[in-house]
């Protein structure tokens, strides 16, 4: 009676290795990206509580900064403009070499409400759409 090994060989061993190998290359990074963007639009997720505030602090003409909660949440740091109402949120810690980047939320007020312009003067790479 012959006895005929089971398993696999090295060569398809090998193969299996360099598909993990090239897929970990190509997700690893993506990760990353990934995690930045999640951290960075934290921030304007904190500023979103203010912008109700700001705007209905400029519809009954108070200064607009009144009962904003300014301070750092977690990793993203938030600031209000007193004159104008414009909220900058910082994200600083955990963002991995990409230094701190800053997203500024301008009110305008109008007859139909308050509209928000947001723009950033750091990487747009990591910032949400809507402030590219």
């Amino acid at each position: 009676m012959i006895r005929r090994q089971s398993g696999f060989t090295l060569i398809e061993l090998m193969i299996v290795v360099a598909i993990i190998g090239i897929l970990a290359a190509i997700a690893l990074p993506a990760y990353q990206d990934y995690t930045i963007r999640a951290k960075v639009s934290e921030g304007v997720v904190i500023a979103s509580g203010a912008k109700a505030t700001v705007s209905e602090n400029l519809a009954n003409n108070v200064s607009p900064c009144a009962g904003v909660q300014q301070g750092t949440v977690n990793i993203t740091s938030l600031a209000c403009a007193a004159g104008t109402g414009a909220l900058t949120s910082t994200v600083t810690h955990g963002i991995g070499g990409v230094g701190a980047i800053n997203i500024t939320l301008t009110p305008t007020s109008g007859t139909s409400g308050t509209t928000w312009a947001c723009s950033t003067t750091s990487n747009a790479q990591y910032v949400p759409a809507e402030c590219r």
